[in-house]
Parts: C-alpha cells; structure tokens; sequence
C-alpha cells in the first residue's frame, strides 16, 4: 500500500515537472514574439505619417477577419482565420518583413521564413508547436477557404491605407496601377464582394492621381 502511494506521488511529480517544463517554453515563446512590435511595415497607419509595425498590422487583420466574415466566399472558421492572421508575421522577426512590391526580393515564402518558423514555433511544446506550423503552412499555401479569407484581409488592410494616405507606399515607391491591381486581385480568392470594393477603390485611385497607370 504504502509502495503504491509513494508510485503515485512520484506520477505525480513526473506529470508536474512535464507541465512545468511545457510553462515555461510558453512563456519563452510569448516573450520572443514581443519583438513582433519592433517589425516597422512600409504601410502607414490611416491618415497618418507613421509605419504601422507588425502587431498592430496582426491585429487589425484579426479584427477585420471577426468584423468582415460574412463576405467570404465560402462558410469559415473564423477562429482559424484569426489564428492565421495572429501568427503569420511572426516569422518575419527572424526573415524580416520584405515589401509587397518589393522589386529584388520576392514577398512570397521564402527559406528563411521556413527556418524562422522551425525556430519561433520550435519554442513551445511539441504538440503545439505542430499546430502553429501547419496553420503557418496553411496560410502561405492559401487553398483552403479559410486561408483564402485569410490573405483577403492582408491584401485589403494596406490597401485602405494608401488610399487614405493619398497614396501612401504606391507613391513613395512608385508603385504602378497594374502592380497593385496584380497583388490585390488576391482578395477575389477569398471575397468577391470586398474585390469588387477593392477594385473600386483602385480605380477610384486613378481617377485623383494617387495611383498612376
């Protein structure tokens, strides 16, 4: 009996340890991704001089996914869809962000996002470390509907930006209508009702000047 007790204690203080050890990773992980805030984007804040940087760029996009879910082409998750937003800059405090229309290196997933997001996710507990890879790996694949929703919301938010900052980035870069209207049309993928708007908006673009064909 008293051999039986001292075998469960010792259980007990294994499964202790082990939740210990997976707190502790956590709170690593979630002390590594405060350097999300220090990741200035090119895109400015709406009617504004300042560089929105990739935190407050994640957020907007999750509250924009909750706010905007009915327009989705297809039925979603949208709690997957945050997750998505939430985490899909996370590697760039590894890889660095790189410019939508940047002109050398391609905005698309690149290797170092892969060893970043092997890196950063690495930081938690296996199981969900796993998790956030796949749903990383889901998001830049954009297939599924809720990816596709996902990148619509990535697509659109600088989008609003520039136009309210009389064209923002497109002017600073010299940024040309068929480049935006290339990486916009993404947001059709996802929303045909907020590519209409989007389309509206860039054509609207044309017509002040802000944006040059």
């Amino acid at each position: 009996m008293v051999a039986k007790k001292i075998y469960v204690i010792l259980q007990l203080m294994k499964i202790i340890d082990m939740n210990t050890e997976d707190l502790l990773n956590q709170i690593a992980f979630i002390k590594e991704i405060d350097k999300v805030k220090y990741i200035q984007r090119k895109t400015k804040l709406f009617n504004s001089d300042r560089c929105e940087n990739d935190a407050e760029h994640s957020w907007h996009l999750a509250l924009m996914a909750i706010v905007l879910a009915e327009h989705s082409n297809e039925p979603i998750d949208v709690l997957k869809v945050v997750k998505m937003v939430l985490i899909h800059d996370i590697v760039e405090i590894d890889a660095g962000d790189v410019f939508m229309y940047d002109t050398v290196k391609s905005h698309d997933n690149t290797d170092e996002e892969r060893l970043a997001a092997n890196r950063i996710f690495g930081l938690l507990p296996k199981k969900q470390a796993e998790d956030f890879i796949t749903i990383w790996e889901e998001f830049e694949a954009g297939e599924t509907n809720e990816a596709k929703f996902a990148r619509s919301m990535d697509r659109l938010e600088p989008l609003l930006q520039n136009t309210s900052n009389n064209g923002g980035t497109w002017k600073e870069f010299d940024v040309k209508y068929n480049k935006v209207y290339e990486k916009k049309s993404v947001i059709k993928e996802g929303s045909a009702s907020l590519w209409n708007y989007a389309e509206g908006l860039i054509n609207e673009s044309v017509e002040k000047g802000i944006l040059k064909k």
